[in-house]
């Protein structure tokens, strides 16, 4: 049985890898002030933030049309696929996973499995890219979730958000979060809720310095007993020097520790806002 790979533009691949590895990227759309854009087709990071700084509404992101999925897995089908493993962004954050489970039976003799990576952003794409090559060396889709699943066990991660107002308006936090993230003019420490999977406030410190200290803290915490190698990536919005400079210190003093830089693209940059950095990590994906 041939499995393609498939996954959202959350999951900020190059185009490189999703070429190399035949993923097949399904992009989410974005409105910003009436116009719907395709994150990574033609609204890139790059442009995003300035769009959003002088946007007139809050943009709104939304799910790929049921039709494109459909179009999707009949081409795959056409291709010699016998089915596809479809590996999205969190449920707690868009509902796209669920629409491809409803359409797991639409295309006669070809399978659509649903998985739940129960996050986003690179980190989601470190799944993906452990999947493709999973499946190109001919593992099943049982196979490769039962590795996803061990690798998912491994991660966690922090966001630090300049202003909660993108995510209250968003409705992934609630307004009297953001109101007192506001007024304390605090950098509020994010995770996500390992009962819930939703997004939550950790901890609330008063500067950006402090925030970042902080989530170091809890990096070390996290991986002072693990028995396995760390991979580890520091992910930002439009601050890129920032996340370069703290990638650097924490390279220093984790040197053990492998570090990758990513972004949070338009879809993701909606909900986080301007100025965010995280840091997420999990067992290194070459180690199991």
């Amino acid at each position: 049985m041939t499995v393609a790979i498939v996954t959202d533009s959350t999951a900020y691949l190059t185009e490189d890898e999703s070429s190399k590895l035949n993923i097949e990227v399904v992009p989410i759309p974005v409105i910003i002030d009436g116009t719907m854009y395709q994150e990574g087709v033609d609204l890139k990071r790059e442009s995003f933030y300035e769009r959003l700084a002088q946007a007139e509404n809050f943009p709104t992101t939304s799910q790929p049309a049921v039709g494109d999925w459909l179009t999707l897995f009949e081409r795959l089908k056409q291709e010699g696929y016998d089915e596809a493993l479809v590996i999205n962004l969190s449920s707690t954050i868009s509902g796209a996973g669920q629409t491809v489970a409803g359409l797991a039976s639409e295309i006669p003799d070809f399978k659509v499995h649903a998985y739940d990576s129960k996050l986003t952003v690179r980190i989601m794409g470190q799944l993906v890219l452990k999947a493709a090559e999973m499946a190109q060396q001919g593992a099943s889709v049982a196979e490769i979730t039962e590795t996803l699943d061990a690798l998912r066990e491994t991660i966690d991660e922090y966001f630090v958000v300049d202003d909660l107002q993108n995510l209250s308006r968003g409705g992934r936090l609630s307004n009297a979060s953001a109101l007192v993230g506001t007024m304390l003019k605090v950098k509020p420490i994010l995770t996500f809720d390992p009962n819930t999977n939703y997004i939550v406030p950790f901890e609330k410190v008063r500067s950006m310095k402090k925030a970042l200290a902080r989530t170091e803290q809890l990096f070390e915490a996290a991986i002072t007993d693990v028995d396995y190698p760390i991979h580890a990536i520091v992910i930002y919005s439009n601050n890129e020097t920032q996340a370069e400079k703290w990638m650097a210190e924490l390279q220093a003093r984790f040197p053990e520790v492998h570090f990758e830089l990513s972004y949070f693209g338009p879809v993701i940059g909606t909900h986080l806002g301007a100025g965010s950095l995280a840091l997420g990590w999990m067992r290194d994906p070459n180690s199991i």
